[in-house]
């Protein structure tokens, strides 16, 4: 693997836990501000699914892109 493809999905797997973040927060301003049950629950569906995000998206990248073993 050269250099500049391990910079890229290093940056690829950054950019998707920013996105992740950027999610949560989003939902916890939902919930923050809604009045209403239905758009805090909404608000927490969003929150949760950013959180999911952040813990499975990267491991699943580095994963991915992983050097198999050589036997």
């Amino acid at each position: 693997m050269t250099e500049d493809q391990a910079r890229n999905r290093y940056f690829a797997m950054v950019f998707a836990q920013m996105v992740a973040v950027a999610g949560a927060v989003f939902g916890l301003i939902i919930m923050g501000r809604a009045e209403d049950m239905p758009m805090r629950l909404l608000g927490a569906a969003i929150l949760l699914s950013g959180l999911y995000c952040i813990a499975v998206v990267p491991r699943a990248l580095a994963r991915r892109w992983r050097t198999p073993p050589t036997d």
